[in-house]
């Protein structure tokens, strides 16, 4: 099977425009097949305070009411993702940005009312990605570039987490191809001490993952993140990688680049 990327990118690389620069350039460099996720909460949240709209976030979620929807549908899929699609194609990559409305590529379901109503927010199960639609476009020479938005099926838009998007695409598009997600972010992977950037952690399997948490060496936030990379393992995905959005092109060079989860 052919190796498939799949690279999600926070808001460290997304709300500025060098890292952004050089992280599309070393996107661009990586052989293969690729996909794109990004968010945007952050500028999201700027623009609402701009327009007298206030953000409304439990636990880090955002709450996402009808004006908060229109917002991040402007933001997500107009001016970040447009803005991502240009940059790409100035460095050869032929992208396409998408929502999950597009081609019908990620259905969701709206989350339903529990002790907090999170409004117009998305949730992903297995048969949510069109994998076949999706493989098509990839086939077609296509890299697509999607933002946190879905759709479902009945004419609304959802936010949903661009995270969640990521994991269900590598897990679906597993049966065509041997897909590595990959997840960007500030930190140079899991590691042993938190203040300390060389204590990297290179390798996590199910076994050495049980051993870190009871030690408390993995805790809190990193806790759900690790467990749905493992989720997305036991799903199919070959392997799920942790690392430093400027250190991407290490892969290309083979070199250690961030954590790398697997079986």
């Amino acid at each position: 099977m052919k190796p498939l990327y799949v690279i999600k990118i926070g808001g460290n690389v997304i709300d500025n425009s060098e890292n952004l620069y050089h992280f599309l350039k070393d996107f661009t460099a990586l052989d293969g097949h690729k996909i794109l996720v990004h968010g945007g909460g952050k500028i999201a949240t700027q623009i609402s305070e701009q327009m007298g709209i206030e953000s409304n976030l439990v636990d880090g979620r955002r709450i996402t009411d009808i004006e908060t929807l229109r917002v991040v549908t402007m933001v997500y899929a107009g001016l970040i993702n447009k803005n991502i699609v240009a940059q790409l194609q100035r460095f050869g990559t032929n992208a396409i940005g998408l929502t999950g409305a597009d081609g019908n590529f990620i259905k969701a379901v709206k989350r339903p009312v529990k002790t907090i109503d999170y409004g117009f927010v998305g949730d992903l199960d297995e048969t949510s990605v069109n994998a076949v639609n999706i493989s098509n476009l990839i086939e077609a020479g296509f890299t697509p570039a999607f933002c946190a938005l879905t759709h479902d099926g009945h004419g609304q838009m959802l936010n949903t987490n661009a995270d969640t998007i990521a994991s269900a695409l590598a897990v679906a598009l597993s049966g065509q191809y041997e897909t590595i997600l990959i997840y960007c972010f500030e930190k140079k992977g899991v590691l042993k001490n938190i203040d300390d950037d060389e204590s990297l952690i290179q390798d996590i399997d199910p076994a050495s993952y049980e051993v870190l948490k009871k030690e408390q060496i993995i805790h809190s936030g990193m806790l759900p993140k690790l467990d749905n990379a493992f989720k997305a393992i036991a799903c199919g995905v070959k392997a799920v990688v942790i690392g430093k959005s400027d250190e991407l092109s290490k892969l290309q060079q083979n070199q250690i680049f961030g954590t790398r989860l697997s079986k």
